[in-house]
């Protein structure tokens, strides 16, 4: 279970470039990891474009921006490209870092109960400790009250 003010759990997972990024590479800058269910399905659209159009403003206050779902590395390359996406996703096929997260769960959807990514967000300070955690989280706007938290901040 995630917590703030504990470490962040560690990983290492392929990015759409196919290069691996683990939480070790990311000493030094703060991080804002938001999971999302599916590439390429509406709410992950309008939330990915929102996180690129606000990317640079993420950059001037330190903070580094990742997508994180269980698809895989070709699925995030077709993704960016068809979306014109400027940020990085994070590939995680086998669900560690979205359990480890508290990204993954019991979901609902017209009457039907499974296990799937809950849309959430996890953000790291430089030291990689969790300073804020949106669990079920709605892709609309999602972004902006995220940059303007960490604005406070």
């Amino acid at each position: 279970m995630i917590k703030v003010g504990q470490k962040a759990p560690g990983f290492e997972l392929e990015n759409n470039n196919g290069q691996k990024v683990g939480l070790s590479d990311l000493d030094g800058t703060g991080t804002v990891f938001y999971f999302y269910p599916k590439d390429d399905t509406p709410g992950c659209t309008i939330e990915a474009q929102d996180f690129t159009r606000l990317h640079k403003e993420f950059t001037k206050l330190g903070f580094k921006v990742f997508g994180v779902s269980t698809d895989s590395v070709s699925s995030h390359k077709k993704f960016i490209e068809k979306c014109d996406l400027g940020i990085p996703l994070l590939s995680d096929t086998e669900g560690t870092m979205v359990e480890d997260y508290s990204a993954w769960g019991e979901k609902k959807n017209y009457g039907k109960i499974y296990q799937g990514i809950i849309r959430s967000t996890v953000v790291t300070d430089s030291e990689g400790n969790v300073i804020k955690h949106y669990p079920n989280v709605r892709a609309k706007g999602h972004a902006e009250r995220v940059l303007d938290d960490l604005k406070k901040v």
